[in-house]
């Protein structure tokens, strides 16, 4: 019987190489580091992180305002109540409004800002259009929230009822710089009222120049004119009617968010979060608490 040599305690490089990649083999079989080279879903990657990233407009009163990452705001507390209604912490990306809305999709959702900025997980206050969908196509637009409608405010010692755009005649009016409402009212029969619009940064700032008397009335957003008007203690004179003119539509737009076309899980999840806040008056406690009226998109 031949003898079994002892052994040395010492192996071989060789074999030390080949055992090494049998127990690696070996391992990979078991599935352990197979998590490592799966492929994680989109809500899944946000879930690992604990972060919900959410992009909401600099100088957009009053849903997003305030400087650096001080925002406040409607926007801003929905943001807050999205994120822990998915139990995750919130990170805002506040951002400056590019030239048109697609220039805002690519910088804050689907591929960034070429200056390193985003993308975000999901960016708010995004009109559900479908004309804006068809152009955009890298985005899923969903979870409308509120909408938006134009509507005059006025201050009825010098207005005191408004019918027609003829009724604010000889009047000076504020409208937002940039806005469809501003673009329509000067352009109205020609130019009729043209002379008589002061036009300011925001529709916040224009429907202010009413309850200060620098105008007799502003064309902005009900929005825009709640948050102003909800401040004014004890003040009756200020009034909102509405007025359609031609080119903006009669029932207004609503607002939603816009997440990359391919993170269905995350948008599944987002309808899921929304449709809770709303159900239990959560959604609309956040409206109360800005002074606005919660309008059903």
């Amino acid at each position: 019987m031949l003898s079994q040599p002892e052994p040395t305690g010492r192996t071989t490089p060789g074999l030390t190489r080949r055992m090494l990649a049998l127990a690696a083999g070996a391992v990979m079989t078991l599935g352990l580091p197979a998590l490592a080279q799966t492929e994680l879903t989109d809500l899944a990657k946000i879930r690992a992180s604990g972060v919900l990233k959410v992009a909401v407009y600099k100088a957009n009163p009053p849903f997003s305002d305030g400087m650096g990452q001080d925002q406040t705001g409607l926007d801003v507390s929905i943001a807050g109540a999205l994120a822990k209604e998915l139990g995750l912490r919130l990170s805002l990306l506040p951002f400056d409004a590019g030239e048109n809305m697609g220039d805002d999709l690519r910088n804050m959702v689907w591929r960034g800002h070429y200056l390193g900025y985003g993308p975000a997980d999901v960016m708010l206050h995004v009109p559900v259009d479908k004309h804006l969908m068809a152009e955009n196509r890298q985005v899923l637009i969903l979870a409308p929230y509120m909408r938006q409608v134009l509507m005059v405010l006025h201050d009825t010692h010098k207005v005191a009822d408004v019918r027609s755009p003829e009724d604010l005649k000889g009047q000076p009016l504020a409208a937002e710089r940039g806005s469809g409402a501003a673009s329509v009212l000067m352009g109205y029969g020609g130019g009729l009222l043209r002379d008589q619009v002061s036009i300011l940064e925001t529709g916040v700032a224009a429907a202010e120049a009413v309850a200060t008397g620098k105008a007799a009335a502003a064309y902005v957003t009900r929005a825009q004119a709640e948050a102003v008007v909800s401040k004014q203690k004890g003040e009756t004179h200020l009034q909102l009617t509405p007025l359609q003119l031609p080119g903006l539509p009669g029932n207004g737009w609503p607002i939603g968010m816009a997440i990359k076309n391919q993170h269905k899980d995350l948008g599944q999840a987002i309808e899921a979060a929304m449709a809770a806040l709303r159900s239990r008056g959560d959604l609309q406690g956040l409206f109360r608490q800005h002074g606005l009226t919660l309008t059903a998109p």
